[in-house]
């Protein structure tokens, strides 16, 4: 899926994987290690790292330190995670470089907040590709479409449609416009042709399945549901 790349390395196997869906459904891209020893191989390019503090084979706090120290993980934004008696460990996180550190329990959406915030404060161009509304999330970078975490298949001219559509969700354009997003001032073009490429996109994000995301407004044009 396209978005941040975040680098999950946490070895609770009831917790881990319902934080990994949690964030792929907000469309990051996570790869998971489960030891200390695994984080510095699997980092690679990864824009954010979640890491937990008690973490076998090398801590979540001795790790956020060495990065600190190293130049090319230096602004790396990481997010330590501490167990339910970690209350000291909070700070020492802190102290060791971590940019946030949060203790257990806590819900999984907490972190994805947290991540999204992190990110626009330290790396602002990371998120600012990516265009979400209800279950649909669209890199505006990859081109790509994803719905409830399936792929989508769209043509370049219905990708068009739906970015511009999202960028105002709820908004009810007129065929005018919606052909002005896509041809521009070609007066050439009969706006009955958005019906068509309209039609094409309602079958792309369905899903199979009958749906109103794109609402008709009779007589005025289009809408992309605000869900």
């Amino acid at each position: 899926m396209g978005g941040a790349r975040i680098l999950l390395a946490d070895d609770d196997r009831s917790f881990c994987p319902v934080l990994q869906e949690a964030l792929e459904t907000e469309g990051f891209i996570v790869s998971v290690v489960a030891s200390g020893s695994e984080v510095s191989l699997k980092l690679g390019s990864s824009d954010l790292l979640i890491i937990a503090t008690d973490l076998p084979g090398r801590s979540g706090i001795e790790i956020c330190r060495a990065m600190r120290a190293a130049p090319l993980t230096l602004r790396l934004p990481i997010m330590l995670l501490a167990p339910s008696d970690g209350a000291e460990v909070r700070l020492s996180g802190l102290a060791a470089g971590a940019d946030e550190c949060l203790v257990k329990p806590f819900p999984p959406m907490e972190v994805v907040i947290r991540a999204k915030n992190l990110l626009r404060r330290l790396n602002p161009s990371i998120l600012s590709h990516m265009l979400r509304v209800g279950d649909l999330t669209l890199d505006c970078e990859t081109h790509r479409v994803h719905r409830q975490k399936r792929e989508v298949k769209l043509g370049p001219k219905e990708f068009r449609l739906l970015e511009f559509l999202m960028r105002t969700p709820g908004k009810v354009y007129s065929r005018s416009e919606l052909k002005a997003s896509l041809w521009g001032g070609d007066a050439n073009v009969d706006e009955r042709a958005i019906d068509v490429h309209i039609g094409r996109l309602r079958k792309g994000i369905s899903l199979g399945k009958a749906d109103k995301v794109i609402r008709t407004v009779r007589g005025a044009g289009y809408a992309l549901g605000d869900f």
